[in-house]
């Protein structure tokens, strides 16, 4: 089987460009954390450069198998003790044993179909540790309207692509939310018409 050297790792300009953005938040909101799970960590860019500058806590990266040897790549290269073996994780499978002290995911929401991202937030609402937050990041719209003419293009170019994508809208995140023992405290506007959506398990019953 043919493997990929280090200068072969897989490379995203988004990430290069939001992960300074999303660090501003992120810092504070897990500045007492001790082990957070990213949910869909990609290329494993975000993990790298969030572990380095949070070394306090335990960055664990998690993705559906195919994204695992990219997400190796990247931290082989970084060697940062914070950064153990990334997990596989569906959605829809089975969830790592919790709690964590925060959950992050970026740009996955849109890529799911809906009862996907519901499965995403019930799981969230069981590893998540009473009082901890999931930073979700990406496009969203307000009730059923897009906050940018960018944002309704991506829309639609997504949904042709495949019907069960899409930007989600708050008003259906917030029931999602709901279900699984979660409520939006915070919601943070980002560069390029995205947002980082601060959602807490604010006590410990969560469904």
């Amino acid at each position: 089987m043919a493997t990929r050297s280090l200068h072969d790792k897989p490379f995203s300009l988004a990430c290069e460009e939001n992960q300074a953005p999303i660090l501003a938040v992120v810092g504070p909101l897990f500045a007492t954390a001790r082990r957070v799970l990213e949910i869909g960590s990609g290329t494993g860019q975000h993990a790298v450069y969030f572990a380095n500058r949070l070394p306090h806590l335990i960055w664990q990266t998690s993705d559906v198998p195919a994204q695992l040897p990219g997400i190796r790549l990247w931290l082989a290269e970084a060697q940062l003790p914070n950064l153990p073996e990334p997990l596989s994780l569906d959605v829809t499978g089975d969830w790592p044993a919790g709690p964590f002290d925060g959950v992050f995911s970026a740009n996955t929401a849109h890529i799911m179909g809906l009862p996907e991202v519901g499965r995403m937030f019930l799981g969230v609402g069981q590893i998540l540790a009473s009082g901890a937050s999931f930073a979700l990041y990406g496009p969203f719209s307000d009730g059923g309207r897009h906050t940018s003419e960018s944002n309704a293009r991506f829309d639609a170019s997504l949904k042709a692509g495949d019907p069960r994508m899409g930007v989600r809208d708050l008003d259906d995140l917030r029931a999602l939310a709901a279900r699984a023992g979660l409520e939006l405290l915070a919601d943070h506007p980002m560069p390029v018409n995205n947002r980082t959506l601060v959602w807490c398990r604010c006590n410990s019953a969560g469904s």
